[in-house]
């Protein structure tokens, strides 16, 4: 595994480093999102085709991996084409001055690259051994992952027909699955990546790959998913209204 694991990890800093050019060519940090996804791809079958057996529970994760990566990244594009840059990226590129350059560079695309070879821990498992053959846990991770990519593109899906109906301008979503969970997105994401983590369990030493899951669980929850949207809206009466009737991440009926 040590070597899956360094060739996982050049792959990421070539990768991140291109797309730190492209960022500066463009400048525009918001383009580290739309990288975000492709990178679990370029990594994943970067590593099957040096290392891969062909068996069928690799085929299965990277087909996953694949429909999630491109998914996403498709949907940002979408979002953020002919938008200025996000809001996060261009505080930042403010706060940092002198430093931007570099510090872009370390804290934005290099840390993300780090955090991507975490997040995909359960990846690197499945594609860099040898695999028994398949059993209940691939089939019950299967189903999280269905459930998880469900919720997070029927959550993109919906924000992005309200948004689009100009007299919704200004106001909140909070029908559909919004109605459930107050981030339908980031919790599908973090499921997904659970059930990635189950397909892992039987591979060799595959209880490291929960290591994923459990870590851009915690980042969506506490780092760079909830807590900077749940700031962006607070005060505001509908959103304070909103908070009273609607689970923040887990989903549940609403409160009346």
């Amino acid at each position: 595994m040590t070597h899956v694991i360094a060739l996982a990890a050049l792959t990421v800093l070539a990768y991140m480093t291109l797309v730190f050019i492209l960022a500066l060519l463009k400048k525009n940090n918001g383009v580290v999102d739309i990288a975000w996804g492709l990178g679990f791809i370029m990594v994943s079958w970067t590593v099957f085709l040096s290392n891969g057996q062909g068996h069928v529970r690799q085929w299965l994760a990277l087909a996953l991996v694949t429909v999630w990566g491109g998914r996403l990244a498709w949907h940002i594009f979408r979002r953020n084409r002919g938008k200025e840059e996000d809001f996060r990226y261009a505080a930042w590129r403010r706060q940092w001055g002198k430093y931007f350059v570099v510090r872009s560079f370390l804290q934005i695309f290099m840390l993300q690259g780090l955090l991507l070879l975490l997040v995909m821990a359960p990846l690197l498992l499945i594609l860099g051994q040898e695999q028994p053959p398949l059993n209940l846990l691939d089939g019950l991770g299967a189903l999280v992952w269905l459930a998880g990519i469900l919720f997070e593109a029927v959550g993109d899906r919906q924000l992005a027909a309200f948004i689009k109906e100009p007299a919704h301008r200004g106001q909140l979503m909070t029908g559909g699955l919004w109605a459930y969970t107050r981030h339908p997105n980031y919790f599908g994401e973090a499921a997904l990546w659970w059930g990635m983590g189950i397909i892992a369990l039987s591979a060799p030493s595959g209880w490291l790959g929960l290591t994923g899951p459990l870590v851009i669980t915690f980042l969506l929850l506490f780092v760079s998913g909830v807590p900077l949207l749940e700031k962006k809206y607070a005060g505001r009466p509908d959103w304070e209204e909103y908070k009273k009737r609607t689970p923040i991440f887990f989903p549940w009926f609403p409160k009346k």
